[in-house]
């Protein structure tokens, strides 16, 4: 048996004698392939033809299948990151939006061939698609509302062969506009569909958990919430300290709620502050379980974080902290000494041993992680946040595209060929201010040279007048002195020696 995965592109250029009447694959002879797909039906006829050479030896089929989704299949991808990644305030849609766009999610497309390993159908062509027929504008709006803003924006089509992220044939595909029925997948097999209503009813089931976290502080969402509302508009001073704590949940569980946070996940920083706040933050009056029938339940799964850290230190060590800090930040964050001492207190006495946030998350099997903090040094810190990172594990978030690697690599290249210059430049650098060294050495070591001859030249010249003199009027009386103390070897030598130059000075006459 062969099975051959082929795709409705090779049905993109059909004409339909009724548009409501949607194509089926038992008349798949009439299907025509778009001009950039014609190898892929050239391959389906081929196959067909190898099955019908003796079907009890070898039996082929073609399964055409819609255009995939789900399991990280690129098609749709651009629109998925885009909406998960929030920079875009409206998703686009290339073209109209109004083509209808056959699809199957990948485990259903999986099940369909399972089924034909099976049963090996008599039919040999089959098309693999759900029942959703949803138009272009549908299936973006439905992935806009579940992971981003909410809003599409119809652009021309020709703006999707500016975006490098979309190959050709995925352009060629985003273009199809093909209403189509599985007959044979309905008559000949009982399949198990994921996802048989499309990608638009079942978005849910499509999105995947990543580890993008958005950092949610009471001010900042506060802020917000008030930017947003114009009856707040005249009291943007209004602070988390002033609001009561059941606006306070309202205002962080809405943050919650919102799609980045469900959806990429979130990180809760200072809130809730006691057990009472953490109980009406988390508090779901109804949940729906696996069956479908409502139950009551205690808190909402849809909010209630997968992990919880609990940083603690000592007052001693808090009060020493406080007490290094710039006071540009004492006076931001209120840390003045009686403030402090204040909210420590009410602190300590909101987290008691039976009433602290803690409790609650243990009292529901989310065991938090205590820490204890000891320490500002930056070893001891990044200790602490390898402890943190290896409970949560490795994050799972979009990587940088191809077209990011590419300049990053190309960035390093430059870089790398920049410092080579440098580093040649200053090989070379060395090597003259090296060789200028030893010129300079050579020059300086021959110039005092030169210098001491010149001065032993000149001392010889002034030296020979002085030296005729004391030979004709010195030395003869002096050599004749020191040979007669030599003889005479006096007591006092030197008393001796001139005792007899004055006896024997010639000069006296």
């Amino acid at each position: 048996m062969f099975i051959l995965v082929s795709t409705v592109m090779t049905w993109a250029c059909s004409k339909p004698v009724d548009p409501d009447v949607p194509f089926t694959d038992e008349i798949f002879w009439r299907r025509r392939a778009h001009p950039n797909f014609k190898q892929h039906i050239d391959l389906e006829k081929r196959v067909v033809k190898m099955g019908k050479t003796n079907r009890t030896m070898f039996s082929t089929y073609v399964v055409a299948s819609g255009l995939q989704y789900g399991l990280g299949e690129q098609l749709f991808h651009f629109f998925f990151k885009t909406s998960w990644l929030g920079q875009e305030q409206e998703i686009p849609v290339f073209g109209d939006g109004s083509n209808i766009v056959p699809t199957i999610h990948i485990r259903d497309l999986a099940s369909v061939i399972q089924n034909v390993i099976e049963h090996q159908p008599k039919p040999y062509y089959l098309l693999a698609v759900d029942s959703s027929n949803n138009t272009m504008e549908e299936i973006l709006k439905a992935v806009s509302s579940s992971l981003g803003p909410g809003r599409v924006q119809k652009r021309p089509f020709e703006e999707a062969y500016l975006t490098q992220e979309l190959s050709v044939m995925e352009m060629d595909s985003l273009l199809v506009n093909l209403r189509m029925e599985a007959v044979h997948l309905k008559e000949l097999f009982s399949i198990n569909w994921l996802c048989e209503s499309g990608l638009v009813e079942n978005m849910e089931l499509v999105i995947c958990e990543h580890y993008k976290l958005h950092h949610i502080t009471l001010k900042d969402t506060i802020s917000q919430t008030i930017a947003q509302l114009v009856s707040f508009s005249s009291g943007k001073q209004t602070c988390a300290s002033l609001l009561e704590d059941h606006l306070l949940v309202k205002v962080v569980k809405d943050r919650l709620m919102s799609n980045p946070c469900r959806n990429q996940g979130f990180v809760l920083d200072g809130f809730p502050k006691t057990y009472e706040q953490a109980k009406e933050l988390f508090y779901s009056e109804e949940q729906e379980s696996e069956d479908g029938t409502s139950q009551i339940s205690s808190f909402s799964r849809k909010i209630m974080p997968e992990c919880v850290l609990s940083l603690d230190a000592s007052d001693v060590f808090l009060k020493e902290r406080v007490m290094n800090l710039p006071e540009r930040l004492v006076q931001e964050h209120s840390y003045e000494q009686e403030h402090f001492l204040l909210r420590l207190d009410r602190h300590r006495e909101n987290n008691m041993e039976d009433e602290s946030v803690g409790n609650y998350f243990d009292e529901l099997d989310t065991t938090p992680l205590y820490l204890e903090i000891s320490s500002s040094e930056e070893p001891d810190c990044l200790l602490l946040m390898q402890k943190i990172l290896d409970t949560l594990g490795q994050p799972r978030n979009y990587g940088p595209s191809c077209r990011e690697v590419e300049e990053e690599e190309r960035r390093k290249a430059e870089e790398r060929m920049k410092r080579e210059e440098r580093e040649g430049g200053a090989g070379e650098e060395e090597e003259e201010e090296a060789t200028h060294r030893a010129a300079s050495w050579d020059q300086w070591t021959g110039g005092l040279e030169e210098m001491r001859q010149q001065e032993e030249e000149l001392l010889e010249v002034q030296s020979v007048p002085m030296t005729i003199y004391l030979m004709e009027h010195v030395m003869p009386t002096l050599t004749q002195g020191l040979m007669e103390c030599c003889t005479a070897h006096p007591q006092d030598p030197v008393d001796f020696l001139a005792e007899f130059l004055i006896r024997n000075n010639p000069f006296n006459y």
